[in-house]
């Protein structure tokens, strides 16, 4: 759910005006934030929804719909880059947004976060395991911005046009596969 390589393009574009210094500061303290963001919400995700009365299954379907619907704007629309670019120029706090949120801790993998730390189905050691592969995947998303200028090269921006789709694609089958799941736990309570 969290697209390291996909977030490399919208770091560009947010820091083009920026020297590497102020690159870095960004690219480090918008993985913080996310950080901070999907750890809260894998201690708390779960307990939250319960005060609110949401059963588990229902977020899951609501977010398996919002997924859905943004994935189909990955594939069809404009694609996340282009979309949270144009989100960048009315920004002034780039390293939150549109970087932190919602470009590395999306919707998507706050639903994750919930999902695959849920009480029920995991013990503490497995939810544990899930924290530390969260922000190992958030050392990824870091380092891919602190080089987002030799990865542009690479790739292009055709190339992240490119996986961005294919993403949109997984994306959809991921959140059609929460809708059936929701559904299928709700009736089996």
């Amino acid at each position: 759910m969290i697209d390291p390589i996909g977030t490399v393009p919208v770091f560009l574009a947010v820091t083009s005006q920026y020297s590497q210094t102020i690159r870095r500061r960004i690219a480090i303290k918008a993985s913080a934030v996310a950080a901070l963001v999907l750890v809260f919400f894998v201690v708390v995700g779960e307990v939250l929804l319960s005060a609110m009365a949401i059963p588990l299954p229902a977020f899951q379907v609501a977010g398996g719909i919002v997924l859905f619907l943004f994935a189909m704007t990955m594939i069809f629309g404009e694609g996340k880059i282009e979309q949270e670019r144009k989100m960048c120029e009315q920004s002034t706090e780039a390293a939150i947004f549109p970087l932190a949120i919602p470009s590395i801790a999306s919707p998507g993998a706050i639903l994750a976060a919930v999902m695959m730390t849920e009480n029920s189905l995991y013990n503490v050691t497995e939810q544990f395991q899930t924290l530390l592969v969260i922000l190992a995947v958030l050392l990824i998303a870091m380092i891919f911005m602190l080089l987002a200028g030799r990865i542009q090269t690479i790739i292009g921006k055709s190339g992240a046009n490119l996986i961005s789709r294919v993403m949109g694609i997984i994306l959809g089958s991921v959140a059609v596969a929460n809708v059936l799941e929701g559904i299928k736990i709700y009736f089996a309570i």
